[in-house]
């Protein structure tokens, strides 16, 4: 196993250890607290199956389609906490960052998963760049004869 293939390895590893610890505090919360509350309570229990689904998943592979997923499991998870503490989500609001320790603990899961998932897209993207062949164009003397060699 060369450097690289270690390196995508170990950032799999840790997407999957944060899409997982996101999941496993949303599953606390569901079966502690959240249960009985209305549409709320399933929305943790789906926020959880998906995390763990996700996780699983990433450790075998990592398309684009699977990446994006994790990527929006976390948006979504972020973008539930906030509407929580503003706008309130069907009738459901909290304030600060309660229930502590989940509510921190889950805000570091989900960045950390969107953290390490932009590292990831960053490190494809350098890859493909420098694994392309340099383009050569021909060059031509001053009588428009081509001198690169072919």
């Amino acid at each position: 196993m060369n450097t690289r293939q270690l390196h995508a390895l170990a950032l799999r590893s840790a997407i999957a250890a944060t899409l997982a610890a996101g999941g496993y505090i949303h599953a606390q919360l569901y079966i502690d607290e959240y249960r009985f509350i209305h549409i709320v309570g399933p929305l943790f229990l789906l926020q959880a199956g998906v995390s763990f689904a996700l996780a699983a998943l990433l450790l075998i592979g990592t398309p684009l389609l699977l990446r994006a997923a994790s990527a929006g499991a976390a948006l979504g998870a972020l973008g539930g906490f906030i509407a929580s503490r503003t706008v309130g989500v069907f009738g459901f609001t909290e304030k600060g960052l309660q229930p502590a320790p989940q509510a921190i603990l889950s805000l570091l899961a989900e960045s950390g998963t969107l953290l390490l998932l932009a590292i990831w897209q960053a490190t494809v993207i350098r890859h493909r760049r420098t694994a392309r062949p340099p383009t050569t164009t021909p060059h031509r003397d001053r009588a428009g004869i081509s001198t690169t060699p072919n």
